[in-house]
């Protein structure tokens, strides 16, 4: 998969593959992926990646832990991780958590035996540097002709938002936002069946409460109504709608990285969705069993995006945070990307 985090330029000292291969690894509130990539001439190739639905979040909203059951989901999925790395000859990886071992009380234990079983250190990082990086991982998708960006990012337990000014030569971070709602903490409220119009409506309003103060504080809405922004959506909710809207067998990243979704097919989505059963949802190829409970609490963060920042379509990103720590680690051994030399803030 050359160039699927940009495209990279050696510095002048650094010899092409001295590094090997890079991994990069997200171990989010619902789920653990890892990529594993090296450097060429083109951008970097993909030689490896993994993911898999572990909830590792699951009910640390009421409880203020991870679970026992949830903390061993998450390490069947990392010794996998652990033994790909190991096999692949990575010469350095970053391994990220986030919300849920933000707000765990027992995240510190988690991560030592993390380390003991696997090797893996295991960093929790902090809701700024997650929105970053998933921002880094999104840069080979902006358009520089538009001057702003909105980038999200709907993740399992928290949503977060970056506002960029975008130039010919850079990328300037003007804010960032975590909203602490995720796919996991509203869906383990809004239950599995249909959802009612009130009671969709009502999870939608929460929603855009919490993004009120970042809009308000950076002028979202007024530059929205200039027509200066680009939307890109960096989530599994958008990658999945994306991929009903394309009416796709079987998911496939080539046909939805970089592709756009219409805000008003996003709207007819989340309106069919909503009113169906678990079954139907799980039905759809691009769904399944392990996704179907989750996306309606998706498709309510997306719509609150929508009905605040009515731009005509977004930008579909089936990257982030893993292509963000990737660039992240090319760039200090010499490995840079020609149109990030003149960014700001990433």
């Amino acid at each position: 998969m050359p160039g699927a985090g940009g495209s990279f330029d050696r510095h002048p000292d650094q010899p092409w593959g001295r590094a090997g291969n890079y991994g990069a690894l997200d171990l989010g509130t619902n789920n653990c992926r890892l990529l594993v990539a090296r450097p060429t001439r083109a951008g970097f190739q993909v030689v490896d990646a993994f993911s898999r639905i572990v909830r590792l979040g699951e009910g640390v909203q009421e409880t203020g832990i991870l679970s026992g059951a949830a903390m061993d989901r998450a390490m069947d999925a990392l010794e996998i991780c652990a033994d790909k790395l190991k096999r692949r000859g990575v010469g350095r990886v970053r391994a990220v958590a986030t919300h849920a071992c933000r707000q765990a009380s027992n995240s510190r234990d988690f991560a030592s035996r993390v380390f003991d079983q696997t090797g893996l250190m295991l960093e929790t990082i902090q809701p700024s540097e997650e929105a970053m990086l998933a921002v880094r991982g999104c840069v080979p998708l902006l358009n520089r002709d538009i001057p702003h960006a909105l980038v999200f990012d709907i993740g399992g337990g928290s949503t977060q938002l970056a506002w960029l000014h975008v130039r010919q030569n850079g990328i300037e971070t003007l804010g960032v936002a975590s909203i602490p709602i995720g796919v996991m903490t509203l869906g383990e409220r809004m239950g599995l069946g249909p959802q009612s119009e009130d009671g969709f409506n009502a999870v939608v309003a929460e929603v855009d409460r919490a993004m009120a103060p970042f809009c308000d504080d950076n002028g979202v809405a007024a530059a929205v109504a200039r027509g200066e922004v680009q939307l890109i959506g960096a989530s599994g909710t958008v990658t999945t709608l994306t991929g009903i809207e394309l009416e796709l067998p079987r998911y496939n990243r080539a046909a939805v990285d970089g592709s756009y979704l219409s805000l008003a097919s996003v709207e007819r989505l989340a309106e069919e969705l909503r009113g169906q059963t678990l079954e139907e949802r799980a039905s759809y190829p691009c769904v399944g069993r392990e996704r179907a409970d989750l996306l309606i609490a998706g498709c309510a963060i997306l719509e609150a995006i929508r009905r605040r920042w009515p731009v005509a379509r977004l930008r579909v990103a089936d990257r982030g945070i893993r292509e963000g720590i990737l660039i992240e680690l090319m760039r200090e051994d010499g490995y840079v990307t020609a149109r990030e030399e003149g960014s700001h803030g990433l």
